[in-house]
C-alpha cells in the first residue's frame, strides 16, 4: 500500500521557493527585530531624507542599531552579539530593503572599520574602540579609496611616515561612508615597510572630513573626503597583525558579503511594490497583472530575487563553515547586485510613471544600487577575480 500523500503547504508569493524552511527560530527571529526596526525608524522618513540629500538622525540611529545588536553584529566579544553569517545577512537583507544607505552605515560599521579592528589590532585597540562602537556610541569609517585609486589600492599616495616613535600621516581618500560623523577611521597608507592600517582618532589637528555633497545615489547616507595633514599618530595606532593588501582586501570581502543578501533586500522592495501595484492598477478594465506581459516580468523578477538569496544563504553557510573564498563573495556580489538592479528597472517599467516617484521606493533602490554596484569592486574587477580563477591566467596586468 502507498503511504497517505501528505498535504502540501500553499504557494507563497512572498517566498515561492519556501527558503524559510531553511532558516531556523533564531534566524527568524532576528530577521523580524531588523524588519520590525527598519520598518518603524526608516521608512516613515527615509523618502524625505533621500529628497533633502542627508541622514539627519544618523547618530541616534547609529545608538538604535547598537542597542538591537546590529554593529559588528558577526563579530565575537566587545559587546558584539556573535551572530552567524546568515544571521547578518537577513540583516543586511532587511536594511537594504528599506534603503542601500542605512545598510551601508551598519556596513561600513562592522565589517569594514570594526572587523579591521577586531581582525588585526591590539588588544588595547579593540578595548578602546569595538565597545562604543559596537553600542553605536562611536561610529568608524574606513579609509581605502583615493581620489586617483579606486580599483589599484596598491597605488595609493596616503603615506605615513615615522618620526620617532610616531607616525605622521598625509594624504586623501575619497566616498568614504560615515566619514564626517566617525570617531575613528581606519585608514589605510602607504609606509617605508608596505602598506599599514591605522586607527585614526578623527579629532586630531590635521584631519578633517568635508561631506560630499550633489550626489544623486545613495543621498541617505553620509558620505565624505578624508584630509590628512600631517596627522601625527602615536605609535600604537597602527593595526599591529598585519601589513601589505591582505588587510583591507579581507575586510573588503567581509563587507562584499554583506552586499551579497542587501542587494537582494533592495530587489525584494522593488518586486514587492511592483506586485501590489501590478494587482490594484486597472488598465483596459482590468488590474494589470491579468495581462501577460506584465505576469512574464513578475515571474522573471521573482526567479532572479530568490534565486539570489538562495545563493546568498549557501555563501553564508560556506562562511559559517569557515570554507567562504573570496571568489565565491566576487561571484555572489556580481551576480546579485546585477539581477538586483535589472529588478528595479523592471519594476519600474510596471509602476509606469509613478515608478519615479517617491511615493514608491523603486527608483530610490535603483539609483542607489548604482552606486552598490561599483564601491568594493566595480563589476570588471569582479569579472576579472573570477576570470582569474577559471583560467588561472591573470588579467588584471
Amino acid at each position: 500500500m502507498s503511504a497517505p500523500s501528505k498535504q502540501l503547504p500553499p504557494f507563497d508569493p512572498s517566498d515561492p521557493l519556501g527558503i524559510d524552511d531553511l532558516l531556523d527560530p533564531e534566524d527568524l527571529a532576528i530577521r523580524e527585530t531588523v524588519r520590525s526596526w527598519a520598518a518603524d525608524r526608516v521608512l516613515p522618513d527615509v523618502a524625505d531624507w533621500y529628497e533633502r540629500g542627508e541622514l539627519p538622525a544618523i547618530r541616534e540611529l547609529a545608538r538604535e542599531l547598537g542597542s538591537i545588536g546590529a554593529l559588528g553584529m558577526s563579530l565575537t566579544g566587545y559587546g558584539c552579539a556573535g551572530a552567524t553569517a546568515v544571521q547578518y545577512g537577513l540583516a543586511c537583507l532587511e536594511l537594504e530593503a528599506a534603503d542601500s544607505g542605512i545598510r551601508s552605515l551598519v556596513s561600513v560599521q562592522g565589517s569594514l572599520a570594526m572587523y579591521a579592528i577586531w581582525k588585526f589590532g591590539s588588544e588595547e585597540q579593540k578595548q578602546r574602540w569595538l565597545p562604543g562602537m559596537a553600542s553605536g556610541e562611536i561610529i568608524g569609517c574606513f579609509g581605502l579609496t583615493e581620489p586617483d585609486h579606486g580599483s589599484d589600492p596598491a597605488g595609493m599616495r596616503t603615506y605615513a611616515k615615522r618620526d620617532g616613535s610616531d607616525w605622521v600621516l598625509n594624504g586623501r581618500k575619497m566616498w568614504i561612508t560615515n566619514g564626517s560623523v566617525a570617531g575613528v577611521a581606519v585608514v589605510w597608507a602607504q609606509t617605508d615597510e608596505g602598506i599599514r592600517g591605522f586607527a585614526v582618532p578623527t579629532d586630531l589637528p590635521g584631519f578633517s572630513a568635508p561631506e560630499i555633497k550633489h550626489k544623486w545615489s545613495l543621498r541617505a547616507s553620509v558620505t565624505s573626503e578624508l584630509v590628512m595633514d600631517d596627522v601625527r599618530l602615536p605609535a600604537d595606532a597602527v593595526l599591529p597583525e598585519v601589513a601589505g593588501l591582505k588587510g583591507p582586501l579581507s575586510c573588503l570581502s567581509h563587507a562584499r558579503y554583506g552586499i551579497v543578501w542587501g542587494a537582494m533586500g533592495a530587489a525584494r522592495s522593488s518586486f514587492e511594490s511592483a506586485l501590489s501595484y501590478a494587482r490594484t492598477r486597472e488598465q483596459f478594465g482590468k488590474p494589470i497583472g491579468g495581462f501577460q506581459l506584465t505576469q512574464a516580468k513578475l515571474a522573471d523578477m521573482a526567479v532572479e530575487l530568490h534565486k539570489g538569496i538562495l545563493l546568498a544563504y549557501h555563501l553564508g553557510r560556506r562562511m559559517d563553515a569557515g570554507r567562504l573564498r573570496p571568489e565565491q563573495v566576487s561571484f555572489g556580489k556580481l551576480n546579485n547586485v546585477r539581477e538586483a538592479i535589472e529588478i528595479c528597472r523592471t519594476a519600474r517599467t510596471i509602476l509606469g510613471a509613478n515608478g519615479i516617484s517617491l511615493e514608491y521606493p523603486v527608483m530610490r533602490h535603483a539609483t542607489n544600487l548604482e552606486s552598490v554596484l561599483t564601491y568594493e569592486g566595480t563589476v570588471e574587477m569582479h569579472q576579472l577575480v573570477l576570470g582569474k580563477a577559471l583560467t588561472g591566467l591573470d588579467a588584471f596586468r
